[in-house]
């Protein structure tokens, strides 16, 4: 490949890229907005989530559709084909933290409309949801920088997250025994919990493909110490 046309690949790979950020950072809008909705319980504010999850279908398909273009016509080898097919899939799993922040709005939307909104602890998510939208942020921000460094102490943070959830399910199952009135809308609250904890799964599986773009090692589904070893 000769020097111009080098550099014109370059600049293709930054601008898909700094796509992805974007989305990534349309995406953490849409979870913050979410998470207002769920402390406030303010449907308007549901409902700018919900309609804003077009805007994140509309630019996975943009930005899938670039990807193709660019494999097609260069054809890239060894890291820049990693750092392809690890955009392709970050894009996928920020798309689907856009489902989860659309969930967790229309959630907040049925909770609200039963009735019981006061009488359930939506408060208490707001540690899970804090780590999640951070969780994100740092996965994004490793990106940028491709750093394995950050993207290793992802995979270990999101065991907070985890732990937050199964503590949450206990605490939602006492308030379900001792008012069965509330049952329906405590699922729909242990729906939101669900949505939180696959946010920072969705990061995690980021800071696994940053790995594999830098190292070229598929970290997935090994344990947490073998990942360490992988990257050394």
């Amino acid at each position: 490949m000769d020097k111009h046309i080098s550099s014109q690949f370059d600049n293709e790979l930054g601008s898909v890229s700094s796509r992805v950020l974007e989305l990534g950072g349309l995406v953490e809008s849409q979870i913050r907005h979410a998470v207002y909705a769920l402390s406030h319980f303010n449907n308007e504010v549901a409902d700018q989530v919900i309609a804003g999850e077009e805007k994140v279908n509309s630019m996975e398909v943009e930005i899938d559709r670039d990807l193709s273009s660019i494999i097609a016509r260069r054809q890239p080898t060894a890291r820049d084909l990693r750092l392809l097919i690890a955009i392709s899939k970050m894009t996928a799993n920020l798309e689907r933290v856009g489902d989860e922040a659309e969930k967790i709005a229309r959630m907040v939307k049925a909770i609200g409309a039963s009735g019981n909104a006061r009488f359930l602890p939506s408060s208490e998510l707001r540690i899970a949801s804090d780590l999640a939208s951070g969780l994100l942020r740092k996965a994004l921000d490793a990106f940028a920088r491709l750093d394995v460094t950050e993207a290793v102490s992802i995979l270990k943070e999101d065991d907070l997250i985890d732990a937050e959830f199964d503590g949450f399910v206990r605490k939602l199952v006492t308030y379900m025994m001792e008012d069965p009135r509330t049952i329906s809308a405590s699922l729909d609250l242990l729906f939101i919990a669900k949505a939180i904890e696959r946010i920072g799964d969705h990061a995690k599986n980021i800071a696994e493909f940053i790995i594999y773009v830098v190292k070229g090692a598929d970290v997935r589904h090994i344990a947490f110490a073998d990942v360490e070893s992988a990257v050394k």
